[in-house]
């Protein structure tokens, strides 16, 4: 993860494409990184996996950049019961491209281009998305709800940094994730009063063994810095207001000492 302002140190002449990740379902901002991409000659590649039907100034994600996918495994806020995902372009070629890849390298049966695999969604998962589809925006709604009730609540609580919630987004609130250096004392604490949290992501991808390559561990750009920090608290169209209520009770009677 880097900032807009880091990003043009990473652009080398290697460099093909700037990948936004619309990270927890906050869209990013897109207009900056479309100056960015003009200038190098780059192609855009959303990551919508955790933000079905978020928007960015009033464009749907996904249909903002070159080409987008997304994601339906079963945890998403749009989710299949098995896993499933899909891509979305305007672009032809691309298209084209990825529906080869997707179907043994063919378009036509029988009629392979090269070696490609086999990533097509199946029908019952895609009659279940089709019926989930129509209940998207007013789960959404559940989850701006209680994130901004969180938002709220929990300002100036203890050392918590909250998530940022810029006017220009609307946010799908895949996960609503804070940042405290006491992120494990506090997991350990919530999970005595049931109630889960979770943490997304525990390692920085630039300290896995597969990008080791990178050599970027030790660089000290935020999703280095941060990975110790971050707790997603609960968060979804199934929790009642009372639940909501009793994680913000709990979340500051950790951080006022009352405990």
């Amino acid at each position: 993860m880097v900032s807009i302002e880091d990003l043009r140190k990473h652009i080398t002449p290697k460099t093909k494409a700037i990948m936004a990740v619309h990270l927890y379902g906050h869209p990013c901002d897109m207009d900056e990184l479309a100056k960015i991409a003009k200038e190098y000659n780059l192609y855009i590649i959303e990551d919508c996996a955790q933000a079905h039907g978020a928007e960015y100034k009033g464009r749907r994600v996904g249909g903002i950049g070159d080409i987008a996918t997304f994601s339906f495994y079963p945890g998403k806020n749009l989710g299949a019961y098995g896993d499933g995902g899909a891509i979305t372009t305007n672009n032809l070629e691309l298209s084209v491209q990825c529906r080869k890849i997707s179907n043994h390298g063919r378009v036509a049966k029988y009629d392979h281009f090269f070696e490609g695999r086999n990533s097509r969604l199946d029908g019952i998962q895609a009659a279940i998305l089709n019926v989930k589809l129509k209940y998207l925006d007013s789960w959404i709604k559940k989850r701006k709800d209680i994130a901004s009730k969180y938002l709220l609540e929990l300002r100036g609580t203890g050392d918590l940094i909250l998530p940022i919630k810029q006017d220009w987004a609307k946010q799908a609130y895949h996960l609503f994730v804070i940042r405290t250096d006491r992120r494990d004392e506090l997991k350990i604490y919530l999970a005595k009063k049931n109630i889960q949290t979770g943490i997304h992501y525990p390692i920085a991808l630039p300290k896995l063994k597969a990008y080791s390559y990178t050599e970027q561990a030790s660089e000290s750009f935020f999703a280095n810095c941060s990975d110790g920090t971050l707790l997603s608290l609960p968060i979804g169209e199934h929790m009642s207001e009372q639940n909501v209520l009793n994680v913000i009770h709990e979340v500051k009677l950790f951080f006022n000492g009352q405990v």
